[in-house]
């Protein structure tokens, strides 16, 4: 593609099989970028041919090494980094195993901490790093005491990233709220009620809507081109105007 905003742009997407990663990786594509994306499983069949793949498991640091080699062997010096990767347990915290903590925390908080250590020197000056944070990072969701954690540690480490790295380096997080994913088709089922849960929660968004991947790979376009060269250390909240509402249900009234 030509006269994309990415255009002549390298990037790396962590968690790019499915759901906000993938949107995010055929975006930064349309958009003209070079893109390269990972997983823990094999390469996803209908991922297409000119996006570069890495079987990694972005917890463990000797696999993390290895995709930063990869990623330098097959884009150069990387332009766009973002950190998708995630995973999610619903647990409160009394119900929470070391297991559960190892397996969360390693993806969530230390994934994102060791992408960033091994990319931050192979990136070009000015690159932008985005990393994929949530409103449940800013306001605790019921049952998810390690995820609401370790996105709050992910919106921490953005800003520490901005600061200390900076020029070099801009680094932004996005929060998304409620995208139909399959995190968030998991998280209705455990409802009493799914059907009127799914009501309520649609009932709270004031664009009368979820949201889609697609709207979460706008905002990653818009950070990764130079348009957004002056913001950093930023926490771009991405919900439908569910946050700002109050906590009465308008579908009440």
């Amino acid at each position: 593609m030509t006269g994309g905003v990415l255009d002549g742009k390298t990037a790396l997407v962590t968690g790019g099989r499915q759901g906000i990663g993938r949107g995010i990786v055929d975006a930064f594509l349309a958009s003209g970028a070079r893109v390269m994306t990972c997983g823990r499983g094999e390469r996803p069949e209908d991922l297409p041919r000119e996006v570069a793949w890495s079987r990694t498991d972005v917890s463990r640091r000797d696999q993390v090494d290895a995709l930063a080699g990869q990623a330098e062997r097959e884009l150069g010096p990387l332009s766009i980094l973002v950190n998708n990767a995630g995973v999610q347990i619903t647990r409160t915290v009394t119900e929470t195993t070391d297991g559960d903590w190892d397996r969360l925390m390693g993806v969530n908080a230390r994934g994102v901490f060791l992408v960033c250590r091994a990319m931050i020197p192979r990136m070009s000056a000015g690159g932008s790093i985005i990393n994929i944070g949530s409103i449940s990072g800013r306001t605790a969701d019921p049952g998810l005491a390690l995820y609401n954690a370790s996105k709050s540690f992910v919106h921490g480490l953005t800003r520490s990233i901005a600061v200390d790295h900076g020029p070099a380096v801009r680094c932004n997080v996005i929060c998304p709220g409620w995208i139909m994913t399959g995190m968030a088709d998991e998280a209705f089922a455990l409802a009493d009620d799914p059907e009127a849960a799914t009501r309520d929660a649609l009932a709270r968004h004031p664009v009368r809507r979820f949201g889609q991947p697609s709207d979460i790979a706008a905002m990653a376009v818009w950070l990764a081109s130079d348009q957004s060269a002056f913001a950093t250390g930023q926490c771009y909240v991405v919900d439908g105007g569910l946050t700002a509402a109050s906590p009465l249900n308008p579908g009440l009234f």
